[in-house]
């Protein structure tokens, strides 16, 4: 009777799984081996801030609800992984990155993001990518460049038909 009731346990793990990836457009595999208790923590309260949530669990139950949702991700599925699950696609991997560049034991395997088996490779070139308000500046300071030289152009106009006017 005790291993009916630890296969639904398991079963109830597999679904809420795969409710995650359902509505996750970012998932991440991270080996979090090497790190402290308090450093988890913070990396937890990090993601938790930006909607983003990281938890652990047992390769079995997670290539089970990977299996289901045919996604292949069992290459690099050996060993203690957390997994992380967000709606945001650039953020938590901002987060997840540079904390790993102060935490050289964190290690980022690979990705899920937006319907997409992704290596580091990718998962570094989202990481970046500039913030929102980085972007609109970037933006801000080309359309000020192009009226600085409107602005620089009418007024040599106006001061060319001067000196033709005064002529």
């Amino acid at each position: 009777m005790a291993s009916e009731r630890i296969l639904e346990q398991k079963k109830a793990v597999v679904e809420e799984i795969k409710n995650k990836l359902d509505n996750a457009k970012t998932f991440l595999l991270i080996d979090y081996r090497g790190l402290s208790v308090s450093e988890i923590t913070e990396l937890r309260r990090s993601l938790r801030e930006i909607g983003s949530d990281i938890k652990v669990y047992k390769n079995t139950l997670m290539n089970l609800a990977l299996k289901d949702k045919d996604i292949k991700l069992n290459d690099f599925m050996e060993g203690p992984n957390a997994y992380l699950f967000s709606g945001d696609i650039i953020e938590p991997i901002k987060v997840v990155s540079k904390f790993a560049k102060e935490h050289p034991a964190l290690e980022i395997r690979a990705g899920y993001i937006d319907s997409e088996v992704v290596d580091t490779n990718v998962i570094k070139q989202y990481a970046e990518i500039p913030s929102m308000e980085g972007l609109l500046t970037m933006f801000a300071g080309g359309l000020i460049e192009h009226l600085r030289n409107l602005s620089i152009g009418l007024n040599l106009y106006a001061e060319k038909l001067e000196k033709g006017g005064n002529e």
